[in-house]
Formats: structure tokens, C-alpha cells, sequence
């Protein structure tokens, strides 16, 4: 004989008012609830678009301003005479695209340092784990804790001289690539990721005869994209943005990146120019992301593992 729920019972178990949060499902059915929520949300929207796109404009508007304006009345929200070649000046007098060519250089030399050692590093950590795994994890996790500046100092003196080899890295490109791609940061999220790739995938592939260097071409890379575009977007955004590093190994300024240089050129250029400058500084790492920013959301959800 069937029981008869009891009408209290399901009132309390529908869906739209068992959800737990803020306002309950019969408050968002009120009129004036929904008009109050979506004010919010719009005004919220608003705030975080006024607050992102605020520098950017303010940079544009900088670049099209002519210096005598921009020390005049300098929150002016549009020049009264806009110098468009305020951009191509700076490209082609302050050498923007000479040093832009080099930050380029540097980045997609850190970026292929990142992915070498972030994939191979992780592989063996959370893969292969051989016995010496587990102390290995803990270092590497030790190692976010100090500090760079601590680090600075002997990370310059190896690269000046490098241990066994008696060469010197500086003023080279070797000399960035190299201390970015030993991050912890980026092993250990991969390691996280490969951490949620089922086993049975491996001893299926081990049982076929696949040895180490198989799975890890047909079977951990394929199924890593996520996580290695995420690894690509982050690496490309530091490397960009780094200013301390690249100084101090790259003495030779006709070598040295965007953000290294600008500051330099701050001294005597002139102010709308170097607005010009910075504008097309930043500008391929916002595409890049704009672009990229798919890629970047589907990666975030692989730190959770894959396994269902």
C-alpha cells in the first residue's frame, strides 16, 4: 500500500525552494525581488567594466593626446586635436617595435621552457611516481614559500657563472628562459591535473606494450590541453609583464624587452610618445587573452581532476 506523501513534505521538497541561498525561490518570484536582483547585477556589471576598461581608455586617450595638452588638463576625457601618429612615432623613434620583437623572443623562449619542464616534471611526479616522488612533491611545494628576492642574488650569480660549465648566460636570451621555466607553480597544477587522468588508461596502454615515452605523447599530452593552455596564458602574462629579471640579466638595452625599456625611455621622451609606447605594450597581451579566454575558462576546471 503506497504512502501518501504529506503536503507539507512536498511543498518543502520542490526544487525551486529547497535550494539553499540568500533569497529563497518564493522571494524570487516577487516582483520587486527580481527588479532589486537584476539592479544589482547590472550595476555590479557596470562597476567591473568601468573599473577594466577605465586604464585602458585612459592609455588610448593618452596616446592621441598631444604632450601639451596632456599637462594642461590632463583629465580631459578627449584630446581637442588628436595626433594619430603619435603611434607609429613611437614605433618607429623610441624603437617600440625593436624592443616589442625582443619581449616576443623572451616570452615564447619561456613559454616552451614552462611546457618542457611543467609537463615532464608533472608526468614524473603523478604518473611515473617512482619511490623518491613523494619527497620530490614537497620540495617543489617548499619552494613557493621563498620569496624571490631572497633567491635573486644566487639565481644572478649561477646564471653569470654556471656550475661545471664555466659559461655565462647574461645577456642572453638563455639567461630568462632558463630561471622561468624552473617554476613550482606550474608543475605542481599540471602534476594536479595529471593526478585526475584515470589510471586504467595507463595500464591499458602498459598492457599493449606502450612504454613510458608512448603514454606520455599519445595518451597524457592529448588529454592535457586544458591544463597546457591555462600553463601558456599564465606564462605568456608574466613573462610579458616582467620588469626586475630581464634588467638586471640583459644588460645590453638594445636587447633588452618592452618592460625593461620603457622605464628607461621615461627619462627623455617625450610624455604622449611614451603613452604610445605603453598603449602598444599592451596591447598583444590583451588580444592574446581576448582571444584566448575560452580556453582559459574550460582550463580552470581541470585543477578539479577528470575522473566522474
Amino acid at each position: 500500500m503506497a504512502v501518501q506523501t504529506p503536503l507539507r513534505t512536498r511543498r518543502r521538497n520542490r526544487p525551486e525552494e529547497s535550494g539553499r541561498g540568500l533569497i529563497s525561490g518564493a522571494d524570487r518570484r516577487r516582483t520587486s525581488v527580481r527588479f532589486s536582483l537584476r539592479s544589482v547585477q547590472t550595476l555590479s556589471l557596470l562597476l567591473l567594466l568601468a573599473f577594466g576598461a577605465a586604464p585602458l581608455y585612459w592609455t588610448f586617450k593618452g596616446a592621441v593626446s598631444p604632450t601639451q595638452e596632456l599637462l594642461r588638463d590632463p583629465l580631459a576625457l578627449w584630446p581637442d586635436h588628436a595626433q594619430w601618429d603619435n603611434l607609429s612615432r613611437a614605433w618607429s623613434e623610441l624603437q617600440v617595435g625593436q624592443y616589442l620583437w625582443n619581449t616576443v623572443v623572451l616570452v615564447t623562449g619561456s613559454v616552451v621552457a614552462h611546457l618542457v619542464v611543467a609537463t615532464t616534471g608533472g608526468y614524473v611526479l603523478s604518473v611515473l611516481r617512482p619511490k623518491w616522488a613523494t619527497p620530490v612533491r614537497w620540495m617543489v611545494l617548499a619552494t613557493l614559500f621563498i620569496p624571490g628576492s631572497i633567491s635573486l642574488v644566487a639565481l644572478y650569480l649561477t646564471v653569470l657563472d654556471l656550475p661545471g660549465l664555466g659559461i655565462s648566460l647574461a645577456n642572453s636570451p638563455w639567461g630568462v628562459w632558463l630561471p622561468h621555466a624552473a617554476s613550482a607553480f606550474t608543475v605542481l597544477i599540471v602534476m594536479k591535473f595529471f593526478d585526475g587522468i584515470p589510471r586504467e588508461l595507463f595500464e591499458a596502454a602498459k598492457v599493449d606494450g606502450a612504454g613510458p615515452f608512448i603514454i606520455f605523447r599519445r595518451i597524457v599530452l592529448p588529454m592535457s590541453r586544458p591544463i597546457l593552455a591555462v600553463v601558456t596564458l599564465l606564462t605568456v602574462m608574466n613573462s610579458w609583464k616582467d620588469f626586475l629579471w630581464p634588467l638586471i640579466v640583459i644588460p645590453d638595452t638594445e636587447k633588452q624587452p618592452i618592460s625593461a625599456a620603457l622605464p628607461r625611455l621615461a627619462e627623455t621622451a617625450e610624455q604622449s610618445l611614451l603613452i604610445a609606447g605603453m598603449l602598444l605594450a599592451i596591447l598583444p597581451p590583451v588580444a592574446l587573452f581576448l582571444i584566448f579566454q575560452r580556453q582559459i575558462v574550460r582550463g580552470g576546471g581541470g585543477f578539479t581532476g577528470l575522473k566522474g
